[in-house]
């Protein structure tokens, strides 16, 4: 069976080819992809050729095609609908973590059904979800907690909307885009420009990908407080302001990752349980806030390539395979 998928060929260079999938065998499923999301850090990341020699294994997708730094197939955040497999599955809408490629297919048990309720463009931010629910299991926010989020994009929205579900918590959305304000009010939270971001918040979750986001979040934080770096900045350098008071106020600096659940909820939850839980809580209409672009999978090249060189701004840009 032939299929089309995108390969990043080199730095900043993408196309689409055709490819043949293998045979499925007892308890594979064939799924027809009906869309993709972009997710712009990452992607951009792997698009630009920036990943580190060293992170080349660790950053591998998990039905990545080929090796960083390229060729590659590349992505994550993939919704369909399985044409054939075990019973149960046949005709189900399912998120997997493939990447962008109209047919595939993969062993049963990697798919996850998407719930009636949440419509399949809005299921491809599963991904961004499930990573703001580990955010969150890693940064623990108690109630009545003063959270700010630096950083308005994809994975900084839905940490926002997250946390401001518990009971008494202020949380602030920080961005450099103004136009980032009606977002915020959609997703329920404040919204602050990096001269107006809050200080002495007892959290403060960076998802920026900008070495001034992650030092404004350091000083907008409160004595013995936290910050949660949640951007990856792939090969690039980050020059922080550590002198000053940022011994003598007690600061911690954490990293979260997605790849493994948290620590705090390791023992007793799985990376399946994890992305069911995101894809239940993907049944709040708001999330469509998050879907900002959309476009043919025959533009995918050219999509790429302005997301990865910051002239198409904006969320989540989908990708639409359904006649493909």
């Amino acid at each position: 069976m032939p299929a089309t998928a995108f390969w990043v060929d080199g730095p900043s260079q993408g196309s689409l080819r055709e490819v043949a999938l293998s045979e499925p065998r007892s308890g594979d499923a064939v799924v027809r992809t009906l869309v993709t999301g972009i997710s712009r850090g990452t992607e951009s990341i792997v698009f630009r050729g920036e990943v580190p020699a060293t992170e080349r294994d660790r950053m591998r997708a998990p039905f990545q095609a080929g090796d960083l730094p390229g060729p590659v197939v590349y992505g994550y955040l993939n919704v369909g609908v399985v044409e054939s497999g075990p019973a149960g599955l046949a005709g189900r809408t399912v998120f997997t973590l493939f990447p962008h490629q109209s047919r595939f297919v993969v062993p049963a048990s990697e798919v996850s059904v998407v719930p009636d309720a949440v419509p399949p463009r809005r299921a491809v931010l599963a991904g961004a979800v499930e990573t703001a629910v580990n955010i969150l299991w890693d940064a623990a926010p108690l109630v009545g907690d003063r959270v700010s989020v630096v950083g308005a994009g994809m994975i900084g929205c839905a940490v926002a909307r997250l946390a401001a579900g518990i009971p008494g918590a202020d949380v602030v959305l920080v961005d450099v885009d103004p136009a980032k304000a009606e977002v915020a009010e959609g997703l329920g939270v404040a919204f602050a420009p990096p001269d107006g971001a809050p200080s002495d918040r007892d959290l403060v979750i960076h998802t920026s990908g900008s070495g001034e986001g992650l030092q404004l979040a350091i000083d907008s934080v409160a004595t013995e407080g936290e910050v949660i770096e949640a951007s990856w900045f792939g090969d690039r350098p980050v020059s922080l302001h550590l002198g000053g008071a940022f011994h003598s106020r007690r600061l911690t600096l954490r990293s979260s990752q997605v790849g493994m659940v948290s620590p705090r909820r390791r023992g007793t939850r799985t990376t399946r349980d994890r992305l069911a839980f995101a894809l239940e809580l993907l049944r709040d209409p708001v999330f469509d806030l998050l879907l900002t672009g959309e476009s043919s999978w025959r533009e995918l090249p050219t999509v790429m390539a302005a997301i990865s060189d910051g002239s198409a701004p904006g969320l989540c840009h989908t990708i639409d395979w359904s006649d493909a």
